[in-house]
């Protein structure tokens, strides 16, 4: 086979999932910065909430990023799911490439079927509450983050 039949994110998804994280934000009382990337990593949409801090930007870019590649939640674990100590979180951030990997919760993949479409980051709270928002975006669309 030469080719396969896929499924993308559209704007209108990615913008779904935005509106849903900074709902779900100014509920928690908080202010984030959300970004959604597509199947291979690129931006479709971000938001950075009024009074969301600037550096939270890059934090969720990456957390987004990071979600699509591994298809899975970001967490302090490994390519394959081991367990990272700090030095091999930090060593593996810098082998991937600035915004590329991150240790940090707070991304999700956003899987329909069994494909992984997409990411989302979401920065800006602690990391269960990143984790949480970044979870319930992704299911505001009818896709699944695990």
């Amino acid at each position: 086979m030469h080719f396969a039949d896929t499924k993308r994110l559209t704007h209108q998804g990615a913008k779904t999932m935005v509106d849903a994280a900074v709902a779900k934000a100014r509920v928690a009382g908080i202010a984030i910065s959300c970004a959604v990337v597509d199947g291979g990593g690129h931006l479709i949409a971000f938001e950075r909430m009024d009074g969301g801090r600037f550096h939270t930007l890059h934090s969720a870019t990456t957390k987004a990023v990071c979600a699509a590649s591994n298809k899975r939640v970001t967490s302090a674990k490994g390519a394959v799911g081991q367990d990272l100590d700090t030095n091999h979180a930090l060593g593996l951030a810098l082998a991937a490439g600035p915004e590329r990997w991150t240790a940090m919760e707070g991304g999700a993949p956003v899987i329909v079927g069994a494909d992984c479409i997409g990411g989302i980051g979401v920065s800006g709270g602690d990391w269960a509450t990143d984790e949480r928002i970044a979870r319930e975006a992704v299911e505001a669309i009818g896709a699944s983050w695990k």
